[in-house]
């Protein structure tokens, strides 16, 4: 029995699966190690994802590595063989690569993978450095400085520190950045002043020191969301570098958050953040955000508001999501963050919850979504979701033109959900391209309503994606779900590998006569093609033959093994003699973008690929 449910909540917005729902008990997604290693093929020691990369100066990419043949799996991450430098930039221990504010010479650095359990063993990507006219100038105000033991009755220099980071914001100007100091600050910061496009102000920590912005013992208001940072009605205005952590209520009329950014404005910046521990633990009415962008006005938006490089995780947010952008919220960038281990939504693109004033501007929209890491999403432990398996790692409820690309999304309740809550909406005009999307939960990716009296899913277009083992709670949903109100969708040049359940395509309601054309998509299981299931307008079928001529679709598509580099890790990468190659329809770089989950180009030659990797 498929699952047709995926809800979020207040404030603005409770979501209640209206559709029979399957209660079902959190189970591991890793397979023992011995299982793994004897499916594995053609093993490598080190990988590194993406392999190649384009920086501009002072923002940031997101590494991973593959380690195969051993249980550590670590590795220590190096540029330019070093542990990195003002000039040559810097990465964390978890891989995210912080470019240099200028262009180095040479402008290209390498990044390189080491495992700790075998030094010997590495593995390296290329990163250029690029200058962007978009690049926030430099200061051109003053620098002024917050440290534990300063005074508000200092002068802000670096030797005579101000304490509090409020008073910081209390008194900065266009232009002026404000350096935090090491230590831990117990308040709640409200930004007072905007900055302007030729003096933007930035707040951050000393480089090389950890601020921590701690929430303990703060009690938020009943009024409206308070965050350890809130930016209200203001425009450039960066916050940078900080940790963020421990901001908590018992209250269901209380709404805590990491970072509250809402009314309007432009060129928002959150950058390089580390948020934790923001709970709500009135979770079945309650609500609580890491970082949370609305967009309450109309029709002046939030424009150009950049998310990148943060790491948000174990937060309870009740009713509510991790990451989101929801009403009046136009040409948004989510990007190379790290979200994991939360008991709600992951990433979220909202429209039609009655947060902007007017219903023609209600609607997140224009945005990017990419690069970002999400796992262990999963509500099952929240009763503000039911304790049902129903959180996306990625959704867009209700937004529009929007895309969604190379991501890594895994051991969540729902990889990726485009649809509308709404009836009469739908998530319109989206892309979902170039991800890795494997081994979660219920379902790989979701489109369409989850009943029939909400809204659905309009012209988006899912291509280059690769679905591997995904609905590892054996549910009947499948690696690609569609439910109620899908129209003029499209599903093509994508693996889909399904697990033990032999499950590919989910298409349970009679709702839509055609939700989408899907071709030259590349299906396997290891029980073969004569076990391989597919359900279309409400009926199943048995075998990949027997889908195409009840469906009309799939005309270009096989069935056969896309013979990945690993089944362990997994690394998802496809050997250069796999059935995947060049067997995909090139659609246009507006559609298939330039690059491939890897970095590299999406188009080589005059073929294009199936799946993620080109």
């Amino acid at each position: 029995m498929a699952i047709h449910q995926l809800r979020e909540g207040n404030p603005c917005k409770l979501r209640r699966n209206l559709a029979a729902a399957v209660l079902l008990s959190f189970v591991s997604v890793t397979l023992p190690s011995t299982a793994l290693a004897a499916r594995g093929r053609h093993p490598v020691s080190v990988s590194v994802s993406p392999t190649s990369s384009t920086v501009q100066v002072g923002n940031t990419q997101q590494f991973t590595a593959s380690v195969q043949n051993t249980s550590n799996t670590r590795v220590t991450w190096q540029v330019n063989g070093g542990a990195g430098s003002a000039s040559v930039g810097t990465i964390s221990a978890s891989g995210l690569y912080t470019a240099p504010t200028a262009v180095p010479k040479p402008a290209t650095v390498t990044i390189t993978a080491v495992s700790q359990a075998s030094p010997g063993q590495s593995a390296s990507a290329q990163v250029t450095i690029t200058a962007t006219s978009s690049t926030p100038p430099p200061p051109t105000g003053a620098a002024f400085y917050v440290s534990p033991s300063g005074s508000d009755s200092n002068s802000g220099t670096i030797s005579l520190p101000w304490k509090t980071i409020q008073h910081a914001a209390n008194s900065v100007q266009p232009g002026d950045t404000v350096y935090v100091r090491a230590g831990v600050y117990n308040e709640s910061v409200n930004i007072a002043v905007s900055g302007t496009a030729a003096s933007p102000i930035a707040f951050q920590n000393y480089p090389g020191e950890t601020a921590v912005v701690d929430g303990t013992g703060l009690t938020p208001t009943s009024s409206d969301v308070q965050g350890l940072f809130n930016i209200v009605d203001k425009s450039y205005v960066t916050i940078q570098g900080f940790e963020i952590r421990n901001f908590q209520t018992s209250s269901s009329s209380s709404t805590p958050a990491g970072i509250w950014v809402t009314g309007s404005g432009s060129h928002v910046q959150i950058l390089n953040n580390v948020v934790h521990n923001i709970v709500t633990t009135s979770e079945a009415n309650g609500n609580a955000f890491g970082i949370a962008v609305y967009g309450s006005e109309a029709p002046t938006s939030i424009d150009s508001i950049t998310i990148s490089g943060n790491q948000v995780y174990s937060l309870k947010t009740g009713n509510s999501e991790t990451v989101n952008v929801d009403g009046n919220v136009t040409n948004f960038t989510i990007s190379n963050n790290i979200i994991h281990d939360n008991d709600n939504i992951g990433i979220d693109a909202i429209g039609f919850e009655g947060v902007a004033p007017n219903a023609a501007y209600d609607y997140a929209r224009n945005g990017e979504i990419s690069g970002n890491t999400i796992y262990n999403i999963s509500a099952i432990n929240n009763p503000g979701e039911g304790n049902q398996n129903d959180a996306d790692a990625i959704y867009v409820d209700g937004g529009s033109q929007i895309v969604i690309e190379r991501n890594r999304v895994y051991g969540s309740d729902i990889g990726i959900e485009v649809a509308s809550e709404h009836a009469g909406h739908v998530g319109s005009y989206v892309t979902v391209r170039d991800n890795l999307v494997y081994q979660n939960l219920t379902v790989g990716i979701t489109i369409g309503g989850y009943s029939a009296s909400v809204g659905g899913t309009d012209h988006c277009t899912i291509v280059n994606n690769t679905l591997f083992e995904n609905d590892t709670q054996n549910t009947g949903s499948g690696e690609l779900q569609i439910q109620y109100a899908a129209t003029n969708n499209v599903f093509e040049n994508n693996i889909l590998y399904a697990n033990a359940q032999n499950l590919f395509v989910n298409d349970y309601t009679t709702a839509s006569a055609s939700p989408a054309a899907l071709d030259y998509n590349l299906y396997f299981s290891e029980a073969g093609e004569s076990s391989g299931q597919w359900t279309w307008n409400g009926q199943s079928y048995t075998g990949l033959a027997n889908f195409q001529k009840a469906s009309g679709h799939d005309s270009h598509t096989k069935f056969a093994d896309p013979q990945f580099v690993s089944l362990t890790t997994p690394d998802l990468h496809i050997d250069s003699s796999s059935p995947a190659v060049g067997a995909g329809t090139n659609l246009g770089a507006s559609v298939v973008g330039t690059m491939d989950f890897a970095g590299n180009p999406r188009v080589q030659g005059t073929s294009i690929d199936v799946g993620a990797y080109e």
